[in-house]
């Protein structure tokens, strides 16, 4: 066990801070003495390291304690993303010295505005708190689920694995295919009727989670075959965009 001005010389997290995330419901000690010391496990400690890695990657404080709250958090799945978009904002750093160094060697005439473009990792950052946060459609899902039994959940995950063993089937064919479009729209369709209401934008977030890596890119290439997870954002990229 550590106390708090233990924690705080070790994270660099400030007591006030470390304080104020036990008021708010983010991070609270282990245990309390009876004198009021504040005292912090391991456990504690490593669910402070997902914090501020989340804080690096400018979460504000009440996305990240619905994070780390929600019953779905996974600590091994949260690094992963963390470490994506660890690696996104090190690619847009790096391309900003690129072009400020360009400056430099040009001057102010250099009128491309490229490197400030932050979509991609804009766009990570809105798959983590679908994933994790609570947002409407991950509520919608919460109250479904409620009502419905183990046995049912995995058949829904079963049905689920279908579709995409079905696009493994088409991969043969352009992910604009008149076909391959239908199958987008049948997953849609299905996970609005099952789990919740999928519009074209949760789609596309999701369409780019299947093919980011980790267990979910795993298991759609596994139902479907290799390279089905990229395939099928391709996909659904066209279908929500048209592009």
């Amino acid at each position: 066990m550590r106390t708090v001005k233990e924690v705080s010389k070790l994270t660099g997290v400030s007591v006030r801070t470390l304080h104020y995330y036990d008021e708010i419901g983010l991070l609270h000690p282990t245990e309390v003495t009876e004198a009021g010391y504040r005292l912090y496990d391991d456990t504690a400690l490593e669910r402070l390291q997902h914090i501020m890695l989340f804080r690096e990657l400018e979460f504000p404080l009440k996305d990240i304690r619905d994070i780390v709250n929600g019953s779905n958090f996974d600590r091994n799945r949260a690094l992963e993303q963390q470490i994506q978009l660890l690696t996104l904002k090190k690619e847009h750093i790096e391309n900003l010295i690129t072009f400020a160094r360009g400056i430099q060697g040009i001057g102010v005439k250099n009128m491309d505005f490229s490197a400030f473009d932050a979509k991609k990792m804009d766009e990570y950052v809105a798959q983590a708190k679908l994933a994790w946060g609570k947002t409407e459609a991950y509520k919608e899902y919460e109250q479904r689920a409620e009502n419905i039994s183990d046995k049912e959940k995995q058949q829904l995950a079963d049905e689920l694995m279908g579709f995409f063993k079905e696009f493994g089937q088409l991969v043969d064919k352009a992910p604009g295919d008149a076909v391959v479009q239908k199958q987008v729209e049948k997953l849609q369709n299905y996970i609005t009727d099952n789990f919740y209401t999928c519009t074209n934008a949760i789609l596309r977030a999701l369409g780019k989670m299947y093919s980011g890596g980790g267990t979910i890119t795993e298991n759609i290439d596994a139902a479907g075959g290799k390279g089905t997870a990229e395939f099928v954002t391709k996909a659904i990229e066209i279908f929500c965009t048209g592009k």
